[in-house]
């Protein structure tokens, strides 16, 4: 009974994450693909109303950032990012939305230093997060930094603030700094069980 358990949960382990991998890969390009065929009623088969409509939304949003590149693009988007901060409710979903971007893909990358936070004078205990400001004289805090850290297994975060000895800059990239957090500290494991090996 005890082996018919230790296969059954097994198979769980491996099955989960293939199977809900694959089926949201798979709802999200059949949806895609039913909204793209819907869009562009000439397309003769299914499948191809999803390339084409990636590649129409990709070739969107290059237009779009070459238009907003150029002085009336400029402007206009000025205007609408004006427009949109001055409604209570959407400058507050705007404005998250735009930082989150900007911190990830813009030019002034926000997750780009990550560091490691020593929690207490005496303290053995660390976090893995990124530096977002190395200056808080505006908040009377001369000596500290912000520190964004985000959760495991969530798109969550919380920023504190410590002082500058207890943060450490790492010599990682800042992708595999969020992946180790994101995945609670396992992501990684697997290649170096089998380097071990």
């Amino acid at each position: 009974m005890k082996s018919i358990l230790k296969y059954f949960l097994r198979g769980l382990l491996v099955f989960v994450p293939v199977g809900l991998t694959i089926f949201i890969l798979v709802y999200v390009f059949t949806s895609l693909d039913e909204l793209f065929s819907k869009l562009f009623p000439f397309i003769p088969f299914r499948g191809l109303g999803l390339l084409v409509g990636l590649l129409v939304t990709i070739g969107g949003i290059f237009l779009i950032g070459l238009f907003a590149s150029n002085f009336v693009g400029k402007k206009l988007f000025g205007l609408l990012d004006k427009i949109l901060n001055k409604v209570p409710l959407v400058k507050m979903l705007y404005g998250a939305i735009r930082d989150l971007v900007e911190a990830f893909a813009g030019e002034k990358k926000k997750f780009d230093k990550p560091v490691l936070v020593t929690l207490g004078p005496n303290s053995y205990a660390k976090v893995v997060g990124f530096m977002t400001r190395e200056n808080l004289e505006n908040l009377g805090l001369k000596d500290h930094v912000a520190v964004y850290l985000p959760q495991s297994y969530n798109f969550a975060g919380n920023v504190l603030l410590f002082p500058k000895e207890a943060v450490k800059p790492l010599d990682i990239e800042s992708s595999e700094a969020m992946t180790f957090i994101v995945s609670g500290g396992v992501a990684g494991a697997k290649q170096e069980q089998s380097a071990d090996n």
